[in-house]
């Protein structure tokens, strides 16, 4: 019998597009009113089976059941359409066909064609990096440096991420990380998955305890209409924990593995670094190649945290860095164009896994039963008590969050609704954004629609392999997270 080979991550994303268009010809179509705010005229857009406006005031908003404040929509903290609790309805039904299947990857790419651009340039400026040598001598000396000591690599990266994740949302951009490290910890006597474990765990646990990250704590707050600095003791408490949990739980992999490669999930390949017996140094044009490398990255961190980057800054930032870095390489023309275009070539796949993951969304939304989930989500806690309400929250938002993979886009279109719902139940709206951001920052371990294909296609680790590596630390950060949100309604 031949031996089962898990599909690729193109295969496993078309498989999901289809089973989300299989479910908008089984479950019935359905949709929240929204209401969005028009600062041209200051009034309110309430779209449902009509469109109308009304007064953009506090009483409106108390009116509708939002406990939300009128001045966060007109600072423009609020801009995208938030769903009104109580206007559930069914609507007329929009099954995706064999059409929609076909197009919805295309449609997709260029939904996301900001991102596939970003990853590769990303690639390009990698290329040209690698070009110059010095990433190699960078790699020898930083191994030499660290022997003895690598496992605190690990838990130097994870701890970095996490704090980029908690306070400004790290994630997509850690892609362009991947090409850097993945070689320093296979020097390290480590394999490819200690480099997506230690990268990709850091950015979700970040996300799990966020706790000033403005595109889901602060957003969630605001659309649950209570401030984002309460509640930040339990986001702290998780944060530090989930770091400390999965610093130890990747570690004692990553070691186990050193001791013994037999005991690795994906083997070691010919990308093995192998260690010289000779002592590596770097000249001065290597130092100067290294330092504009790094500078590159902390700028991109300042900018996205502080001067409101998104992808078209950061874009033009490593488009710059490339062609920068090979100035100071005095590279050849034609060798730099080639250089780049190789670097870029590698990242290919990445960027389409990107634009057909976003295609599952696509086909949920046009299908009209994104809306119908958050009911029957609501429907599942409406009547449950207090204890254990908040832990059966953090459940649905995580299943939530594999259907909306956008956390700013899950916490407008639900917290409205579930803080409603907590409402009726004496739950602190507090604790229903920490609900929010345990179970959404949980399933971006896996969710197939959001980063972590592309990421695991960087080092080459299957899907399925990340599947069984990451299992247990699921569990145990999900016994954790329910602990924290329980303690935190009881005291």
């Amino acid at each position: 019998m031949a031996k089962f080979n898990f599909p690729s991550p193109y295969s496993v994303l078309y498989v999901i597009i289809i089973l989300s268009a299989l479910a908008t010809w089984l479950l019935p179509a359905g949709s929240f009113d929204s209401l969005s705010y028009n600062g041209d005229i200051d009034r309110f857009m309430i779209e449902g089976s009509q469109s109308i406006s009304v007064e953009a005031t506090q009483e409106t908003l108390d009116s509708l059941g939002l406990n939300m404040d009128l001045e966060k929509f007109k600072e423009g903290k609020i801009r995208r359409p938030i769903s009104i609790p109580n206007t559930y309805k069914e609507v007329e039904s929009s099954p995706q066909g064999l059409k929609a299947i076909l197009f919805a990857p295309i449609k997709g790419i260029y939904e996301s064609i900001d991102i596939i651009l970003f990853v590769l340039i990303i690639g390009g400026f990698i290329g040209v990096f690698q070009f110059s040598g010095s990433m190699d001598k960078g790699i020898a000396v930083l191994s030499q440096n660290m022997e003895g000591r690598e496992k605190w690599l690990i838990v130097i990266t994870v701890c970095l991420i996490a704090a980029g994740g908690t306070t400004f949302g790290l994630q997509e951009e850690t892609l362009a990380f991947y090409p850097i490290l993945l070689p320093i910890f296979l020097a390290a006597g480590y394999d490819r998955l200690v480099t997506v474990a230690a990268i990709y765990c850091g950015s979700c646990i970040g996300y799990m305890g966020a706790t000033i990250n403005p595109f889901s704590t602060i957003i969630a707050s605001d659309a649950a209409g209570v401030n984002w600095t309460v509640g930040f003791n339990s986001r702290l408490i998780m944060l530090l924990v989930g770091i400390a949990i999965v610093c130890v739980y990747i570690v004692r992999y990553a070691e186990k593995v050193k001791r013994d490669p037999s005991q690795s999930l994906v083997g070691f390949s010919e990308e093995k670094v192998e260690k010289s017996k000779e002592r590596a140094s770097l000249n001065t044009v290597n130092r100067f190649i290294l330092i504009l490398f790094m500078l590159t990255f902390l700028v991109m961190i300042y900018g996205v945290s502080q001067l409101g980057w998104w992808f078209e800054e950061m874009t033009a930032l490593f488009l710059a860095g490339a062609i920068l870095l090979g100035v100071v390489q005095r590279a050849k023309e034609k060798a730099f164009v080639k250089a780049f275009v190789q670097g870029a070539q590698d990242l290919l796949g990445v960027s389409l896994i990107i634009g057909i993951a976003r295609g599952i969304t696509i086909v949920m939304n046009d299908g009209n039963i994104s809306g119908t989930l958050l009911n029957e989500a609501a429907d599942l806690v409406g009547n449950t008590s207090g204890l254990v309400f908040l832990p059966v929250l953090m459940l649905i938002f995580f299943v939530m969050t594999l259907f909306i993979a956008s956390t700013s886009g899950l916490a407008l279109v639900s917290m409205p609704i579930m803080g409603a719902l907590g409402n009726m139940v004496g739950i602190p709206n507090e604790e229903i954004v920490n609900a929010f951001l345990f179970g959404s920052g949980l399933m971006m371990f896996i969710t197939p629609s959001g980063v972590i294909l592309p990421s695991l296609t960087m080092v080459n680790v299957p899907y399925n392999v990340w599947l069984k590596f990451v299992g247990k630390l699921l569990g145990i950060l999900g016994l954790v997270g329910a602990g924290i949100l329980v303690l935190g309604y009881l005291l």
